[in-house]
């Protein structure tokens, strides 16, 4: 039983003699690739010892139950560990996403609904900002597109994390948020009272973690420069300081102007640019994988609709999962890990089936 571990374990032993290496850390992209597999698999190594000593316990009380009745009362709850054990060693064989362990970008842009749902997006900003500080999580305000009441028609942040268990990685969490949340509640633009029903989507990004990860050429790029402005076209800058770059053979365009510095709208812009890169690469593999799961949790269709906010019942819904709740002001408030955990185990639940299936 188990019998893949051993060449796991003889990795785990591998990247412990590795990260002693003082040569390592000189290369600091590599040195925090092998910290979160060295992450991941000690959590691995100490399942797999609980689960021997479990193994060993049960296995000498049965032996001596058979001459001693003390023995034999302790042998079920022995057993019952030994379940246990084995079902916590066996969830965390299951091949994990190697992109958890990564910070990511979040881009939150309004849908149908125009003034409420740039106002939903700046409530969803305000949500994920509250969830990222309760996690121990840095965020960086990238760039936003204000709309006139105040809410936002496109927003972007990057989320970071000092973690070095991938389990414990932003893109392990957030990687669910992507897609269209629907948002039912009477706008501050209705006069009369009447619920109305807004749209506002979710983009995240896996955060490219060095520059060389994604090989840009800069013939491939043209960059523009120009003004920045604020909601209906106010001038915010009198230099041309906003950035607009353009990766010619994917037509992929970014735009930054969050800055004063045009240097820095530029940096901000390829960081934006190389997770939306990796995403594009990583989505063009999956396709074409014959293995691909097709009742993955995180689907590659940006407008599938996966939550529902009701503001007059406070109920939130996510509609993958079928998760419900009547504590949606809690949730606003950043309280999002139970509609997470939700998502997380659904998508470990058919990775299990799909192991099983390839293993029968």
């Amino acid at each position: 039983m188990f019998e893949s571990v051993a060449s796991l374990l003889a990795e785990h032993e591998q990247l412990q003699q590795q990260l002693s290496d003082p040569a390592i850390h000189a290369d600091a992209g590599r040195a925090k690739k092998v910290n979160r597999r060295y992450a991941e698999l000690n959590q691995i190594v100490a399942a797999h010892a609980a689960w021997q000593a479990a193994e060993e316990d049960a296995a000498a009380a049965r032996e001596l139950a058979k001459e001693d009745a003390a023995f034999a009362a302790e042998l079920p709850a022995l057993e019952e560990q030994l379940l246990a054990a084995a079902e916590k060693l066996r969830r965390l064989l299951i091949p994990r996403d190697p992109d958890d362990g990564r910070d990511v970008i979040m881009e939150i842009k309004g849908g149908e609904g125009g003034e409420e749902s740039a106002l939903f997006a700046a409530d969803l900003l305000r949500m994920y900002l509250h969830y990222a500080e309760s996690r121990g999580w840095k965020t960086e305000l990238l760039e936003r597109n204000e709309s006139d009441l105040g809410g936002y028609k496109d927003v972007q942040v990057a989320i970071k994390s000092n973690a070095t268990d991938p389990a414990l990685g932003v893109w392990a969490s957030l990687k669910y948020e992507g897609g269209v949340h629907r948002v039912q509640r009477v706008p501050a633009t209705e006069s009369q009272g009447r619920i109305h029903t807004s749209t506002t989507g979710v983009l995240v990004f896996p955060e490219v973690d060095e520059p060389e990860e994604i090989d840009v050429s800069p013939n491939d790029l043209r960059i523009d420069v120009f003004r920045s402005s604020g909601p209906g076209g106010q001038s915010v800058n009198t230099t041309d300081s906003a950035v607009r770059i353009t990766h010619l053979p994917t037509g992929i365009v970014v735009s930054m102007q969050n800055e004063k510095s045009q240097i820095q709208n530029r940096e901000a812009g390829m960081r934006v640019l190389r997770a939306r890169l990796l995403a594009r690469q990583q989505e063009e593999i999956a396709a074409a994988a014959s293995d691909q799961r097709k009742t993955q949790i995180r689907t590659m269709d940006r407008s599938e609709r996966i939550r529902t906010y009701n503001f007059p019942e406070n109920r939130i819904a996510d509609h993958r999962t079928g998760y419900k709740s009547y504590n949606l002001d809690q949730v606003m408030n950043g309280a999002l890990q139970p509609v997470i955990d939700s998502c997380i185990q659904a998508d470990e639940e058919s990775r299990l089936a799909d192991l099983a299936d390839t293993t029968s």
